[in-house]
């Protein structure tokens, strides 16, 4: 399979994070663990809320990242994920939620037509993209992990920013972020057999039999780019960062790796004013 990539590293005070040349003019990011505040397990640019970390430590993290993105952090409104297909239309009214005040909502994506409104998706392993409509400015954040996936939250992440927008899904923009690859992402048959109901044949070269260890050998990525796809969006028009959150401990907090003892990394994005 092709994938188009555009991401660009980026250092500023040891933070690392990336960021996709197609969403050149709107302040957007994917972040690592690298360049916070916080101590051991959530070492150090822990971005999770509700992890055990001390919370000042983690408001000072979204200070520095939403700095080097350009983005304002009491603004920050966060997703509440529950692997589910909720996509939330995000409001000033939202502005501070996840960080500043408690959230009145779960949702594993979040859009918003306004500006100045940075959403965030959290990950440590499942899938996180961004999508963006160049015309109007809208916006969209989204967790897709198996589950989500499987059920279909990206495409109807894009079905509700267009309604939102008035865009065509031919339109859009899209970058997926850094989950768990296919090498280190190991199932039993049941996500296989999930993706093959939810999109047929279209699944099938996302997941191999690996005979030697009876297990499934999944591309979450690959799959979350199929439904892209499938919503209409052109693959030119999709970027993939195609970076394993459990082969790089030293970039990313991982779930199958580490434990429930760990930190975040997230997909930030904001429409520009």
């Amino acid at each position: 399979m092709s994938f188009i990539t555009h991401i660009t590293t980026h250092c500023d005070s040891e933070i690392i994070w990336y960021t996709s040349s197609l969403f050149a003019d709107v302040p957007h990011g994917f972040s690592t663990r690298l360049g916070g505040v916080s101590g051991a397990p959530w070492d150090t640019l822990n971005l999770g809320t509700g992890r055990g970390d001390v919370h000042a430590h983690v408001v000072e993290n979204y200070r520095r990242f939403c700095s080097v993105i350009g983005a304002n952090p009491e603004r920050v409104v966060l997703a509440k994920q529950v692997h589910e297909t909720t996509v939330r239309v995000v409001t000033a009214a939202d502005a501070g939620k996840g960080l500043y005040v408690s959230r009145d909502y779960t949702a594993d994506a979040l859009i918003t037509v306004e500006s100045g409104l940075p959403l965030v998706v959290f990950s440590a392993d499942c899938g996180i993209l961004l999508l963006r409509d160049p015309v109007t400015g809208a916006v969209g954040a989204v967790h897709a992990g198996w589950r989500g996936c499987a059920a279909g939250i990206v495409a109807k992440a894009v079905v509700e920013l267009c309604k939102l927008s008035g865009a065509e899904a031919s339109r859009l923009y899209a970058a997926i972020g850094p989950c768990i690859g296919p090498r280190c992402f190991e199932t039993d048959s049941d996500v296989p057999d999930a993706m093959r109901k939810a999109l047929g044949r279209d699944a099938e070269h996302n997941f191999v039999y690996n005979y030697t260890r009876n297990k499934w050998q999944v591309d979450l990525a690959g799959l979350n780019r199929q439904w892209l796809l499938r919503a209409g969006i052109p693959a030119a028009q999709i970027d993939t960062l195609r970076l394993c959150t459990s082969c790089h401990p030293e970039l990313f907090w991982s779930h199958r790796k580490m434990g429930d003892e760990r930190g975040a990394q997230v997909a930030m994005i904001m429409k520009a004013s």
